[in-house]
């Protein structure tokens, strides 16, 4: 078995491997549309191959702007393989052993597409099964599930309570903010990182994050009641490919009255009068509150994302 990253000699070989299962399919259209922004590249591409003939696939990710891949967007190997976790193991092993010797800070995450209810389709949870055996043999230890969510124009603009103010801040001030929201959050990510760098460095990470993210600067909002107490921020931003909700939170000493629902209600309503025909989110499926909230405003969930990452990165 040898693994390997591609060259551009195995482009058709690449765009031709099947994949046969549910799960994160990336087709050959979509591969070839980014691989030419450079979202998709050769040396982020890994194949497992037996005689010259490719058995497995691992399609790494990255922003135009990414020195090094960001997430694991598919990995599929063939049926006809006795031992899938295995050969999924060695090929992420590699690529991840050689995106740290070419200077990655950290592994990219594995982001683990699927339908929603997939616990109850049998061929879909055994689909993860494999691949989650495989995440956790090379150290992909953390496990999140999330909801990926989306509003789109006709569910109309959720109306907001009037009690909030949204105005313009420093980059001070949302840093400030964000140290204060992190305390007692609920998002997964955000507890782990709390108690592995400190309040100070998860704000820090949490906002430069954002920053690096396709959505501008000039759209974030701090945000305050009426009397001008600080309540948190509301951070719209973008994807490479759509209007995202991006980062909200209210302070631990005004949660519990659903300000958060007018928190998000800007967002939408920002993204909307910008003419955007759907914008994403994700949650927790643990975050039951912030669930609750986008469900009032009307997103519903599209899609379930197992992601898998390397605990404290």
């Amino acid at each position: 078995m040898l693994f390997r990253a591609t060259t551009g000699a195995d482009l058709d070989r690449v765009t031709g491997f099947s994949v046969d299962e549910p799960v994160s399919t990336i087709d050959a259209d979509r591969y070839l549309d980014e691989l030419g922004k450079g979202m998709y590249r050769p040396e982020w591409t890994w194949i497992a191959e037996v005689d010259r003939r490719v058995v497995g696939r691992a399609l790494w990710w990255g922003q135009a702007s990414s020195e090094h891949p960001v997430a694991l967007d598919c990995l599929h190997v063939e049926a006809s393989v006795a031992d899938r976790a295995a050969v999924a193991a060695g090929l992420l092993d590699a690529g991840l052993g050689a995106f740290a010797r070419q200077g990655a800070p950290k592994p990219p995450l594995y982001n683990l597409t699927l339908p929603n209810g997939w616990r109850d389709d049998e061929a879909v949870s055994a689909a993860v099964a494999w691949r989650r055996s495989a995440a956790l043999a090379v150290g992909l230890t953390e496990e999140v599930e999330r909801l990926r969510l989306e509003w789109t124009p006709e569910v109309g603009v959720p109306s907001g309570s009037g009690r909030l103010v949204f105005s313009e801040g420093s980059d001070e001030e949302f840093l400030d903010v964000f140290r204060r929201i992190a305390v007692g959050s609920l998002d997964l990510e955000t507890r782990r990182n709390l108690a592995v760098k400190g309040p100070e460095v998860t704000a820090r990470e949490e906002m430069d994050f954002y920053l690096g993210c396709p959505g501008e600067r000039a759209w974030w909002r701090l945000v305050r009641t009426a009397d001008g107490t600080l309540a948190g921020l509301a951070i719209p931003s973008a994807t490479p490919y759509n209007r995202n909700v991006g980062y909200l939170g209210v302070v631990p000493e005004l949660r519990g009255r659903r300000y958060i629902d007018d928190v998000l209600a800007e967002i939408t309503r920002f993204h909307a009068e910008q003419g955007a025909e759907l914008i994403t989110a994700t949650t927790d499926t643990t975050n039951v509150p912030m669930a609750a909230a986008f469900a009032r405003a009307g997103y519903r969930t599209a899609q379930i994302r197992l992601l898998y990452s390397a605990p404290g990165s």
